[in-house]
């Protein structure tokens, strides 16, 4: 193992709402195992975000949750939202609490890894064959584009949002893209909308200048109507995806339903210096939030990506990796995947194969 037994990791938790609380717990459960297993030290805090802290604090993001991210050496999200919240002004839903946390930790790049595991090409809508092939990164940018561009508003008879990035925007995203495909296949497809959009020309014009600093990576560009038809037709052709921000939103989305299940992606959002944000890809659920069925392995997955990114801890990441390919290809699964299996159970599996050692290679 990789792990110092004298070191120590603080590990602020927002749980969120819906059925954020309930993966994030099972994501602390697995966080407790590797520290006993690796001899490891997490120390958790928590804090509050979107429709938690609306009701406790009257603001989706008070200053005290911001503090305490300051002294974190990562920020665990579970998610944000629910109906309840769902007439408030755009600027008080619980949605603006992440977005402005995104913003306020300087987490410009959000990577979004999608591979079917083993044991689980049944889930995907695919043919087991192709299925079996899918493993892509989607790097998407985090804190420009629609979703912060100004000026933006509404009136009872139109809205505005703008989309707007400027070259360094761009260009330190795509360097994060090259560098995270320098590990895996070396490929990068950059998705934009150069043949309308001005953005995405300027977007496909940086991009290109990046590329020349990593002449072992193929860089090839799509549209992105293209890239999500092709992600459901061949989605095998595909090693890292750079995409804007709400590009990157929905190809992701996509991604979840080729892979299976939305609640099996994680995700990491890097920025240029710590802390890092962690959250799976689902949001808050409403529906099934309180019943002990929601899919934890999106969380758990995003713990292991805590672990590899925020902790440099890669065989641990891999460990617990490992112990929830185990656990799923053995059926113990939540019934979004077609199993009977709790929230807890699923994370009460994947936790005592990465306490027990058996999930190692």
């Amino acid at each position: 193992m990789t792990g110092n037994a004298d070191a120590a990791y603080r590990i602020l938790l927002l749980a969120g709402d819906g059925i954020g609380p309930e993966v994030t717990a099972e994501a602390v459960r697995v966080f407790r195992a590797v520290e006993a297993r690796c001899g490891l030290r997490f120390f958790f805090s928590e804090g509050l975000i979107g429709g938690a802290a609306l009701e406790a604090a009257g603001t989706p993001l008070p200053a005290e949750t911001l503090r305490a991210c300051a002294s974190a050496d990562a920020v665990f999200l579970g998610a944000v939202g629910g109906p309840q919240w769902d007439d408030l002004p755009a600027e008080r839903r619980p949605e603006r609490g992440l977005l402005e946390l995104r913003r306020a930790l300087g987490v410009f790049a959000n990577l979004r890894p999608a591979r079917v595991l083993p044991g689980m090409v049944e889930t995907s809508p695919l043919r087991p064959e192709r299925a079996a092939r899918v493993d892509l990164l989607i790097v998407r940018e985090l804190t420009g584009g629609l979703y912060f561009g100004e000026p933006r508003g509404r009136t009872a008879e139109e809205a505005v949002d703008t989309l707007r990035y400027g070259r360094e925007e761009v260009a330190r995203v795509a360097r994060v893209a090259f560098q995270q495909a320098r590990g895996r296949r070396r490929q990068v497809t950059s998705v934009d909308k150069a043949n309308v959009l001005a953005s995405s020309q300027l977007w496909r014009a940086v991009v290109e200048e990046e590329a020349r600093a990593f002449p072992d990576v193929m860089l090839r560009h799509m549209l992105v109507d293209t890239a999500a038809m092709e992600l459901v037709r061949a989605p095998e052709q595909f090693d890292v995806l750079l995409t804007e921000n709400m590009f990157g939103d929905i190809l992701s989305d996509e991604a979840a339903g080729v892979v299976g299940s939305v609640g099996l992606l994680p995700s990491a959002s890097l920025g240029a210096r710590p802390p890092a944000l962690y959250e799976p890809v689902h949001g808050s659920a409403p529906d099934i939030a309180g019943r002990c069925v929601a899919n934890p392995v999106g969380a758990i997955l995003s713990a292991a990506l805590l672990l590899r990114h925020s902790c440099g801890l890669a065989e641990e990441a891999a460990l617990v990796e490992e112990a929830v390919s185990r656990v799923l290809a053995a059926g113990v699964r939540t019934p979004d995947l077609g199993g009977e299996a709790t929230t807890a159970q699923v994370g009460e599996r994947i936790a005592a194969l990465v306490l027990g050692g058996g999930a190692q290679r």
